[in-house]
């Protein structure tokens, strides 16, 4: 049986370590909401992180623990995002867009419906990215070739990026970062969040429903279905044989990034051998300024939560597994993550959840990926895909965001948490 992780300690209030610390942090969710001059978010975090490391912020011990915590979520989140983009060029996700689209036969209703069967179910199997970054050009193109409105169809991706990012340890970052802390096997972890996996996504499918009810009622301006796709078997076996993977190598107790790995290789050399891909493309898709932007992210985030934020937020965290407790624990994860982004807030709140056990890192873990939905800055993912819209000359409203994240968010975070105690009181698991 796993350890149970002790609370973390904190060294005395320091204004000048905690100043730094927390103008690098800003300095780099500005950076990676703005990307100026183009540049990647890495551009700017790893000098963050050696700024609060060479002012003495945080100390070198502590780089090496984030580091050897971080490393191995780092090497499995590399491995996904090579996945899913071996799983795009055999044609995946194309098929997938052309089934979107005969099965809503010319309706809009049906094909929101399309929308969030496919991306919840790829970012649960593939990672929030994969739906973000190769689903939502898809389902832009879908909706203009049915001449339906799109929003409704947009808005769906980057919701349940980040609610139907709740399955899987592999769905998502934040749950990486999570299941390392919380002591459960790959398919517990599975199993108590299927039902507010579930929820979380009815919730919103209602809610979408009714607040583009009158784009989705809107006579689109052609009805032509596309020809049947071809289907990517091998794509699919191999995804299937992956996530099998996963549930297996946790069993064993093996670090699942080895799963992810194999499935990573067996795209890979498929396509080398098929010429559709090349090794320097394998490794772009790795995003290795993505990973290095993590750790550096990592790295600062300690060095604040050291100096004086875990210390004011162990004080928040409420004790015990209660449905109250849970409820204020997601609560405030969600608040946490709307004003310093989700990464930065999971990676404070996890280990001070930690000792209250599985259940209150799974509750931080609703918060940190529901909570996301009411502002654009909530999570990476959404600020990614707010680039995608643009890029497709689709104007994304703040307004509107806010008014749709008013109506899901509050009511989707606590009917899932709701559901998460119901799943730990029916396994009993605290």
């Amino acid at each position: 049986m796993p350890l149970q992780p002790t609370g973390p300690s904190f060294a005395p209030f320091d204004a000048v370590s905690f100043s730094v610390s927390l103008a690098a942090l800003l300095v780099v969710l500005v950076c990676a909401v703005v990307r100026p001059f183009g540049r990647p978010e890495a551009f700017f975090a790893v000098p963050a992180a050696a700024v609060v490391i060479g002012c003495g912020a945080i100390g070198l011990d502590a780089v090496r623990e984030e580091a050897e915590r971080l490393g191995p979520v780092i090497g499995f989140l590399a491995a996904v995002l090579v996945l899913a983009k071996l799983c795009a060029d055999e044609g995946l996700f194309h098929a997938c867009g052309t089934w979107m689209a005969r099965w809503a036969a010319g309706r809009p209703r049906r094909l929101l419906g399309a929308v969030f069967g496919l991306a919840s179910l790829i970012t649960a199997a593939l990672s929030l990215d994969a739906t973000v970054v190769l689903l939502t050009p898809v389902v832009f193109a879908t909706a203009a070739r049915m001449g339906a409105r799109p929003a409704p169809h947009l808005y769906a991706c980057a919701h349940l990026s980040n609610t139907a990012s709740l399955l899987l340890p592999v769905s998502n970052l934040t749950n990486l970062l999570a299941f390392a802390a919380s002591g459960l096997s790959f398919t517990r972890f599975a199993v108590l969040m299927t039902l507010p996996w579930l929820i979380a996504i009815a919730v919103e499918y209602v809610a979408f429903r009714h607040f583009f009810a009158a784009d989705l009622d809107a006579e689109p301006a052609a009805r032509d279905a596309p020809e049947p796709p071809e289907l990517p078997l091998f794509a699919l076996l191999t995804v299937a044989g992956t996530l099998a993977g996963f549930a297996l190598a946790s069993a064993v107790g093996a670090d699942p990034a080895w799963a992810a790995a194999a499935g990573a290789l067996v795209l890979g050399v498929r396509a080398l051998a098929r010429r559709r891909t090349t090794p320097v493309a394998i490794v772009r898709s790795a995003a290795l300024p993505f990973l290095a932007f993590v750790l550096a992210l990592g790295i600062v985030v300690r060095a604040l939560v050291d100096n004086g934020l875990g210390a004011a937020l162990a004080h928040a965290i409420p004790e015990g597994t209660t449905l109250p407790a849970l409820l204020a624990l997601a609560a405030l994860a969600a608040v946490l993550a709307n004003l310093i982004n989700n990464l930065p807030a999971v990676l404070a709140l996890v280990p001070l959840a930690a000792p209250a056990g599985p259940g209150a890192v799974l509750a931080v873990l609703l918060g940190v990926n529901i909570g996301p939905n009411l502002t654009y800055a909530g999570s990476l993912a959404t600020l990614l895909w707010r680039r995608i819209a643009h890029q497709h000359e689709h104007e994304v409203e703040l307004r509107e965001f806010t008014r749709l994240g008013l109506l899901t968010t509050p009511a989707s975070l606590a009917l899932s948490t709701a559901a998460l105690w119901l799943s730990l009181q029916a396994t009993g698991t605290t």
